[in-house]
């Protein structure tokens, strides 16, 4: 298999947009960064940049079934008005002329948004989501959306409205969910940037999955839209790239504060675009054990230790610690049944029959919780919030697994067994993830290697409360000792 990303000194010996066109794949793997400048430095056009992406999808994306909704004269419209946009010398963004696809469960105006579900099959929003409408302003152009299970229910991308997405590495195998698509479209070269979203691992579960970058960042970080319960910090909207640079680009773009967020940070995105270089020699990092004793597949536990020496070579000092995650579980599911509640529970009612059996699940059991369950869920997400503070005064980092198991085979709805243990739900072999959702504190995953069989596997790097800058200097240093092991798929 060939080197995942195209070294700088390559990228300069491609020669003028001729060169470029000619080059189509090649290009489509440089990084964000690159084509960024690229255009900046009129080296290639928006359009030019556009088309080769286009062209990509055409290609490898009905292999693959990650961008479901295609807007493509639309996109280069828009390609085609950056361009003249630069040539007139207006001001242009950190994103000017970059592609970008959008989660489907993110909304897009003019462009449909179906959430997976067939009862929005034909949706199409009048309004931009605010992570889509600061993309924009910064100059990415939207070329389409990206597959999600049902209304992000579960970590396996599949829906009756657009059918599964599949694995570039091992097209039998799940991307994972329920940011599948644009963790695919990702790793195929069909984007540079992704737009996703988070509870209990949609960011960093099909990240892990297919080999990229998946940021679930402290809730407020990327401000949402107020629907619902605006004050929820269970579920987040963020940024998927292949390296750490582009994902740090993408979020100084889409980060900040926004009026409409009643928990958006105050501390402006820019902050994100400064360079990332820092010394870790003597900081403090917390290696796993067990998370509490849940069960992990042997292959992901040897691909993440396979790493500790890493983290050692670069100065930090490594100490097998990790925080009570007592509670956790509880805190996690109460709040995230609830949650489903609140969102679907009328559309349940008018639409019988039409939501899938763990959606139904969800509502019925968190209606069933009464107001003593919900008290209890919240005192022990506060418990869980605080120790985990407590125990990172002494260990600035916590380096864990993304998931619990490789990716497994596209039939199989969800994980049923792990190491000889029974799951009882349909999200319990996601804990390695939702423990960490429920702490509240950023988390990055990253690509750290392959099963036997040539599959992706993915850690986590989590940081102190609200330090995403932090946790993306650690990740792009452990990135620049690993990015020689990194495979793109084969198709």
């Amino acid at each position: 298999m060939a080197d995942y990303k195209i070294t700088r000194r390559q990228a300069g010996q491609i020669l003028g947009a001729a060169a470029l066109a000619a080059q189509t794949p090649e290009l489509c793997y440089l990084t964000a960064v690159e084509m960024a400048s690229l255009v900046r430095r009129k080296k290639i056009s928006a359009r030019e940049l556009m088309e080769a992406h286009l062209k990509q999808i055409d290609r490898v994306n009905p292999r693959v079934n990650a961008i479901v909704t295609l807007v493509a004269d639309q996109a280069m419209e828009n390609a085609r008005q950056a361009d003249e946009q630069q040539a007139r010398g207006r001001p242009i963004g950190p994103l000017h002329g970059l592609p970008v696809a959008h989660k489907d469960l993110i909304e897009t105006a003019g462009i449909r948004t179906t959430f997976g579900s067939p009862i929005f099959k034909d949706n199409v929003p009048a309004a931009d989501a605010i992570l889509v409408e600061r993309a924009r302003q910064a100059g990415a152009i939207t070329l389409g959306k990206t597959n999600t299970p049902e209304f992000g229910a579960g970590s396996q991308t599949f829906n009756k409205v657009f059918g599964a997405t599949k694995n570039p590495y091992d097209l039998s195998k799940t991307c994972g969910g329920s940011s599948g698509g644009a963790a695919v479209a990702l790793a195929c070269g069909m984007t540079p940037i992704a737009s996703g979203s988070d509870m209990g691992g949609s960011l960093r579960n099909p990240a892990a999955f297919c080999g990229v970058v998946g940021f679930r960042t402290a809730p407020g970080r990327v401000p949402l839209l107020p629907k619902g319960n605006a004050w929820s910090t269970l579920s987040v909207e963020g940024p998927m790239a292949r390296t750490v640079p582009d994902v740090a680009l993408f979020l100084s773009a889409i980060a900040g504060p926004d009026d409409r967020c009643p928990i958006s940070i105050t501390e402006p995105g820019s902050r994100f675009a400064a360079a990332l270089g820092r010394s870790f020699k003597g900081v403090r990092v917390a290696w796993f054990k067990n998370l509490g004793g849940i069960p992990f597949d042997p292959r992901i536990i040897a691909a993440v230790n396979a790493h500790r020496k890493t983290f050692e070579s670069l100065g930090c000092i490594v100490e097998e610690a990790e925080p009570d995650f007592s509670g956790a579980d509880e805190a996690f599911n109460s709040l995230r049944a609830w949650s489903y509640v609140g969102g679907y529970a009328e559309l349940a009612r008018a639409h019988p029959g039409q939501l899938k059996d763990t959606i139904l699940w969800e509502i019925d059991r968190g209606a069933k919780l009464t107001a003593g369950d919900l008290g209890r869920a919240q005192a022990l997400h506060t418990a869980v919030w605080e120790r985990m503070r407590v125990f990172q005064q002494k260990y600035e980092f916590f380096i864990l697994p993304t998931t619990q198991v490789p990716p497994f085979d596209l039939s199989q709805e969800y994980v049923t067994e792990i190491a000889g243990v029974k799951m009882k739900t349909y999200i319990e072999w996601m804990k390695s993830c939702y423990f960490i959702s429920i702490m509240e504190n950023p988390s990055i995953s990253m690509p750290c290697g392959y099963t036997p069989e040539g599959l992706p596997a993915g850690l986590q790097i989590v940081g102190r409360h609200r330090d995403e800058r932090g946790v993306l200097q650690l990740a792009n240093a452990f990135e620049q000792a690993t990015t020689a092991e990194r495979r793109k798929p084969a198709l």
